[in-house]
């Protein structure tokens, strides 16, 4: 891009797919806009039609008119604007693998009190075959400054696939500095409330700042996995918080991966570590198993939850796995002797223990966190970034159980426990989240129990 444009935001749709993308809080001090996006979406075609809403209006105020090629023929099609949005085209999933579309809008003036004006070029991409080749001319018929633009696909019901990029530049005019813009590069997500700039990495990679930074740190690390069968919840990876950190050179990011399900192997696994130079969080626990020679629950950031009592050897060790001290909490108790159904404990969350199973059902994932020590709240954090569940991160697993109430995932993206009765499937953690799996039953399907959900790394400094 020319020196005259400067990157705001940048979202990189990660394993857990996204049903929108929003930029929001856009800084009134350039003059125009221009959003760059590469896509495939979940929609069943080759091409498919992608919506913008401009600060979530779903008013008649839009208008598009669109000259659209496929190769063989022209049409001009005009939307009058009374299903209040502007269309144009992106790749579907059955286009061919691995194509994406490529797509530029551009908004003039987009803080002056006048209609804003938007011209868009797109193309879905079917390596070779024919797809819609498309230029719009938009307007909004808004004098209201552009503060924020929403993208998604209205016919779905699906989401933007992995891969999926979107970059939103500023553009000022030739000779004038820019007034804000990112300190640094790097990261899934650039993204600002208009107070920090959060670089989100949701897959490993490098943190570069282009001046000396005091930023605050957010490291989340891979969630554990319930094992099999009989199994306590994985634990949720460890979260901790680091504040005025000086950084002045680039630093490596490493995004934990949550640990693999345990079918037939026994005892749940470990989370991996998630690391920002020099910090790290501490894994997340697996869960622990009856029947098995490997019984113990493991430890981590937040402890695996105990398998039932007087299954496997030592036949006694219910317990459940420790915690980091300051990064997350302990598993929940197996079910006791005595019980009529063999049952798992609840994995530790980053906001609370395991729930211990009892005689007759599994114990509950602990609970995730919203808030962490040097950070304080981090729900407006995540609802900023798009990342977490409901404004929560690192829920442990339910237990899992040989009757029929399995263990509930915690808050914050924990998997739900399996259950034989019913044949029910143990749930994975949330990607991006930390938390832990549901542990395993040996009358559910195969494919149980599921993995840990994978980690997570916020840098944030002020604007």
């Amino acid at each position: 891009m020319p020196d005259t444009y400067t990157l705001l935001e940048k979202v990189v749709v990660g394993a857990a797919t996204a049903s929108s993308v929003s930029f929001t809080s856009i800084p009134q001090t350039y003059t125009d806009l221009c959003v760059v996006m590469s896509t495939r979406h979940g929609r069943a075609v080759n091409s498919s039609s992608l919506r913008l809403r401009i600060n979530s209006d779903t008013g008649a105020n839009y208008s598009n008119l669109m000259l659209q090629g496929d190769g063989t023929n022209i049409t001009n099609i005009k939307n009058s604007g009374s299903t209040s949005i502007i269309y144009f085209y992106g790749d579907g999933s059955t286009a061919t693998a691995n194509t994406f579309s490529n797509v530029q809008l551009y908004f003039a003036n987009y803080s002056g009190s006048n209609y804003k004006s938007i011209s868009i070029d797109s193309t879905a991409e079917n390596n070779g075959g024919l797809a819609p080749v498309n230029i719009n001319s938009g307007l909004w018929s808004s004098t209201s400054a552009i503060t924020s633009l929403t993208f998604d696909e209205p016919n779905g019901p699906s989401n933007f696939l992995q891969h999926s990029t979107f970059y939103l530049y500023g553009v000022a005019k030739f000779g004038v500095t820019p007034t804000s813009a990112p300190k640094a590069t790097g990261g899934d997500r650039i993204v600002t409330d208009g107070t920090y700039w959060y670089h989100a990495f949701t897959s490993s990679s490098t943190f570069t700042p282009k001046q000396s930074l005091s930023c605050d740190v957010l490291v989340v690390a891979g969630g554990g996995s319930g094992g099999w069968p009989y199994s306590g919840g994985g634990g949720a990876g460890g979260v901790v918080a680091f504040a005025s950190q000086t950084v002045s050179t680039a630093q490596t990011v490493t995004v934990g991966g949550g640990a693999a399900g345990a079918y037939n192997t026994g005892n749940g696994q470990q989370g991996s570590n998630s690391v920002f130079g020099s910090l790290t969080a501490a894994v997340g626990g697996g869960g622990g198993v009856g029947d098995s020679t490997v019984t113990t629950a493991r430890n981590g950031g937040s402890g695996g939850g105990g398998h039932p009592y007087g299954r496997g050897n030592p036949s006694t060790d219910n317990a459940g796995g420790t915690a980091t001290s300051g990064q997350g909490n302990a598993g929940g108790l197996g079910s006791p002797n005595g019980s009529s159904q063999d049952s798992g404990g609840g994995g530790g969350g980053a906001g609370a223990v395991g729930a211990n199973a009892t005689t007759t059902a599994a114990g509950a994932g602990g609970a995730g966190t919203n808030s962490v020590t040097n950070w304080g709240a981090l729900s407006s954090v995540l609802t900023t970034t798009g990342l977490g569940v409901s404004g929560f991160i690192a829920g442990g697993g339910g237990g899992g159980t040989n009757g029929s109430n399995a263990g509930a995932g915690g808050s914050g993206g924990g998997g739900r426990g399996a259950n034989n009765v019913g044949t029910q499937e143990s749930e994975a953690g949330t990607a991006n989240t930390g938390s832990g799996s549901g542990g395993g039953a040996a009358g559910a399907a195969p494919a149980s129990p599921k993995n840990g959900g994978s980690g997570l790394v916020i840098i944030r400094y002020a604007k």
